[in-house]
């Protein structure tokens, strides 16, 4: 028992008892231990939280999507995230944002403009390494057309004039 400082005895706290937290940790990493084999479930658990978080969504707040073109070329990054890990985060980041959605507290109004330069912030302190090495090695993940060269009259050949 814990000693308070007018002499009183008080129960040991849960959360911060060394012996629960350890155990609890403990518990937490047999399961996702266990799980690193059952790829398919691991998704198919994944999915579901997604599911339930946008049902958890208010459908008002929708906004408008993303334009994406069909005819683009494929230029796809070489992956360095094992797909155990990445699967792991979105777990987290789905289970956290879904908790959050239970509690008015974290409701908190924000402007939009701070909210997307706060992104673009964030996108680019992430993405910095990336992009230098992108730049680095030339590497353009988009195009402005086919290049055209200028050549010494190897073009068509000229008509004659009538």
């Amino acid at each position: 028992m814990q000693t308070s400082l007018g002499g009183q005895e008080q129960p040991p706290n849960p959360l911060t008892d060394n012996n629960t937290f350890r155990k609890l940790t403990r518990t937490y990493r047999y399961w996702v231990d266990k799980s690193v084999p059952h790829i398919w479930s691991r998704w198919l658990a994944l999915l579901g939280l997604i599911v339930l978080y946008g049902i958890r969504i208010d459908p008002d707040m929708e906004g408008p999507t993303l334009p994406s073109k069909g005819n683009e070329e494929f230029r796809p990054f070489v992956r360095r995230l094992p797909e155990f890990k990445f699967w792991y985060n979105c777990m987290k980041a789905i289970l956290i944002g879904t908790t959050m959605t239970l509690f008015p507290i974290f409701d908190i109004p924000v402007f939009w403009p701070i909210l997307l330069l706060y992104w673009l912030v964030l996108l680019f302190i992430t993405m910095r390494r990336q992009i230098r090495h992108m730049i680095k090695y030339r590497y353009i993940p988009f195009s402005t057309g086919k290049k055209r060269y200028k050549g010494s009259g190897s073009g068509a050949a000229k008509r004659p004039a009538k």
